[in-house]
């Protein structure tokens, strides 16, 4: 997967996380996903790379603030 490949992907994950953490800033989030993105990106299979990448980043985030998303 390539960047241009990798944007709706990410994208979505971005929206979905935002949803979930409304109080933590949009660009903090996109910022984690895309760095969940890059540490899969050299994966043998790619398809599970967008659902790895979001709970990845949703651990992170639940770590980083301490607390838990608002659909948990």
């Amino acid at each position: 997967m390539d960047a241009v490949e990798n944007e709706p992907s990410i994208d979505k994950v971005v929206d979905r996380l935002a949803a979930r953490f409304p109080h933590v800033p949009r660009p903090h989030i996109a910022g984690v996903v895309g760095e969940e993105f890059d540490a899969l990106s050299a994966g043998r299979i790619r398809t599970f790379i967008p659902t790895l990448a979001e709970r990845g980043a949703r651990v992170r985030l639940q770590s980083e603030f301490g607390i838990r998303a608002a659909s948990d």
